[in-house]
């Protein structure tokens, strides 16, 4: 194998460098961050990423680090009440229940599996050509103290964008693609100590907003919170707005906003890619994770699906077809979730009264009365597997990739 490098050293980007180092390529990962520590929040890892950490061998690890879901569902706002009530049979129904952890364990987790000197940090990418693999860069960051910051450029035989939503990369590979747009709500995230109940986690839905809640680990709870505004807020105390916003919800939702120090809490504004790229790959490079496919977190999918495309990418990789047979075998596939998950988003900014009553009587009737045809959008997801075979057949990628179908991209990669 070649020389590969990676763009960005999130969940997705670390991911594919360990995937990649596994199957025998020189890796170098450029990230702008001084650190590779995340922001504070928790994740949800499903069946399907699970499979694919099994690919990577953290799979146990995470476990092991992991809050496993015993129940969960989704409530209403005022009384509590179940609108969805999962149990811990159903959850495991695909083999492993949705395991629960904090973001920044399984960064570490990904970290420590790769060669030592493969990321370096303070490196901000400048520009990156398809057709040469050829990446440009400056180190150092304004406004903070790193020594003397400097230019330089690294080749791969592969390049792999995994840099995020607002991707400069995929800009500049498709340049008359749309941009992503405001999904219509703006997040808090935050993690709260000594709240957690392990095995507990539900989400309550209301008028245009939502709040979920996690146990992780060691007594520590995440938690997350939804409004329907116009994007660009923010400033101000952040415990209070919540405490405006979900004080009069059902418990014990005042009570995790209160105890929240209010340095764990983190405000973004939601953004998605509802058009998909017209490919995942142009020449040398491979978009991969929030930079090829962001989605609304209404699915849990986001982490997970970057995480199978690195274990996919790093399989077909180098092979015949190449970065073509990973488009075809990914693209189809995350467009779908993108467009399940924003249609759900769109469904919890309902603020009309008669509308949010509607819904909730719909989900409830639908749960109690045919519940797979709320789970059953889940299967095509949640029973994916990573591919499998020797380099000479495709592997598990043969059954799913019609080379055929793809828009021309002027060459295979």
């Amino acid at each position: 194998m070649g020389h590969a490098v990676v763009i960005g050293a999130g969940i997705g980007g670390l991911a594919a460098a360990v995937a990649l180092q596994q199957r025998g390529w020189e890796v170098t990962s450029l990230e702008r961050a001084p650190s590779i520590e995340p922001v504070g929040s928790g994740l949800s890892i499903f069946a399907n990423a699970l499979k694919a950490l099994s690919v990577l061998g953290v799979d146990d690890q995470v476990r092991a680090l992991s809050a496993i879901r015993g129940v969960g569902g989704v409530r209403r706002a005022t009384s509590g009440r179940w609108l969805v009530h999962m149990n811990e049979e159903a959850a495991a129904q695909h083999g492993d229940p949705v395991v629960l952890l904090r973001r920044a364990d399984l960064v570490e987790a990904l970290a420590a599996r790769l060669k030592p000197g493969t990321i370096r940090l303070n490196t901000t990418v400048t520009g990156a050509d398809p057709d040469t693999g050829r990446v440009t860069f400056r180190t150092g960051q304004e406004g903070h103290d790193n020594g003397p910051g400097g230019t330089g450029e690294v080749t791969g035989d592969l390049v792999v964008a995994a840099d995020g939503i607002h991707s400069p990369i995929r800009a500049a590979l498709f340049p008359d693609h749309p941009e992503p747009r405001y999904a219509g709500i703006t997040a808090w995230r935050m993690l709260v100590p000594g709240h957690g109940v392990p095995g507990q986690t539900f989400e309550t839905w209301g008028s245009g907003k939502v709040f979920g809640y996690m146990a992780l680990a060691d007594e520590l709870a995440y938690c997350y919170g939804t409004d329907a505004v116009p994007a660009g807020g923010g400033g101000g105390d952040q415990r209070e707005e919540l405490l405006r916003l979900f004080g009069g919800w059902h418990d014990p939702i005042p009570a995790l906003v209160a105890a929240t120090p209010p340095a764990n809490i983190i405000r973004n504004d939601v953004y998605y890619l509802p058009t998909p790229l017209p490919a995942m790959h142009r020449g040398r490079i491979a978009v991969l994770g929030d930079a090829a496919h962001a989605m609304t977190p209404n699915m849990g999918q986001g982490a997970c699906q970057a995480i199978e495309d690195a274990v996919v990418l790093a399989h077909v990789a180098g092979q015949e077809h190449g970065l073509a047979a990973y488009t075809a075998a990914r693209l189809a596939r995350t467009a779908k979730v993108v467009a399940r998950s924003a249609a759900i988003c769109r469904v919890i900014r309902w603020r009309n009264p008669l509308a949010v009553r509607l819904r909730d009587l719909g989900v409830a009737t639908t749960w109690r009365l045919a519940p797979h045809l709320l789970t059953g959008p889940l299967d095509d997801l949640l029973t994916w597997t990573p591919p499998t075979g020797d380099d000479s057949d495709g592997g598990g990628l043969q059954n799913v990739i019609n080379l055929r179908s793809l828009p021309h991209t002027g060459e295979d990669g």
